[in-house]
């Protein structure tokens, strides 16, 4: 593993212990066992150092719901839907310890929100793609709103995020299961 990973690596863990807001770049530097300069080599700023954690060190939500759009016959529907809210569910417990203080302060979100060049609605938009390839194969119904379905689906992801982060626990083992079995009925 070269400096680059190792720092991406640090940030994930200092982020998720402190917080977005209050983890700095001097901090991680120091947990990577680098310095600061080195740090500033491989990330403009410490938004490009979240982003890479976001994309490097966490569940690929995007990359699974894409996968699954491109080829659903591959498996079977409440296999594909399974597994897509096993991720959504794992990069939410990854990722709301890190991005909630984002929230902490007006400017900092505005600044934070500024510097993104694709928002957290970015895995709506796979995941609608996913469930219109499912209807595309007649697995879904043709008259399902599929956007909704994304955001219903995801909500309950990020949900039980939530309780858990707040709560101190671990995700529930079988919900993403659960919500798997109960989309694919009403789907």
């Amino acid at each position: 593993m070269g400096s680059r990973e190792e720092i991406v690596a640090a940030a994930a863990t200092v982020m998720r212990e402190r917080g977005y807001a209050h983890a700095t770049t001097k901090a991680i530097a120091q947990a990577a066992g680098y310095s600061e300069a080195l740090l500033y080599k491989h990330f403009r700023d410490k938004t490009a150092l979240f982003l890479a954690v976001l994309k490097e060190e966490l569940p690929d939500l995007a990359a699974t719901a894409a996968r699954l759009a491109e080829h659903p016959e591959k498996a079977e529907f409440s296999d594909n839907l399974a597994e897509l809210t096993t991720t959504a569910l794992a990069f939410y417990c990854a990722s709301f310890p890190i991005s909630v203080s984002i929230f902490s302060s007006r400017a900092l979100l505005r600044t934070h929100r500024d510097t993104l060049e694709n928002g957290p609605d970015q895995p709506i938009q796979y995941v609608v793609g996913y469930l219109d390839a499912e209807v595309k194969l007649g697995r879904l119904r043709s008259d399902l709103d599929v956007e909704a379905a994304t955001r219903l689906l995801l909500g309950a992801c990020f949900q039980e995020a939530f309780l858990a982060s707040f709560e101190e626990r671990p995700p529930r083992p079988d919900l993403a299961h659960r919500l798997a079995a109960t989309f694919a009925k009403i789907g």
